[in-house]
C-alpha cells in the first residue's frame, strides 16, 4: 500500500510541476525572463487558462491526499 501511494505521489508531483510551469505569467518575476511578460491579454483569462487552473487544483488536492495517506500509513506501520 505504501509503495502504491509513493508511486502516486511521484506521478502527481511531476504532473503538478508541469502544470504550474504551463501557467501564463501574471507579470513580473521569473516568467518575464522566459518571454512570458511580452504578451498581454486584454480579455482576462481564457477558457484554456481556467481549465488549466481547475486541473492544477485537482492534481494539487490529490497530491496532498497522497501525502496525508502516506503519513497515516507510516504512523500505523510503526
Amino acid at each position: 500500500m505504501v509503495i502504491g501511494f509513493s508511486i502516486a505521489l511521484i506521478v502527481f508531483s511531476l504532473l503538478l510541476m508541469m502544470l504550474v510551469l504551463m501557467h501564463k505569467g501574471k507579470g513580473g518575476g521569473l516568467s518575464d525572463m522566459f518571454g512570458g511578460g511580452m504578451q498581454s491579454s486584454v480579455g482576462g483569462s481564457s477558457v484554456a487558462e481556467r481549465n488549466l487552473d481547475r486541473i492544477t487544483i485537482v492534481i494539487g488536492l490529490l497530491w496532498f491526499a497522497c501525502i496525508v495517506a502516506l503519513g497515516i500509513l507510516m504512523k500505523l506501520g510503526n
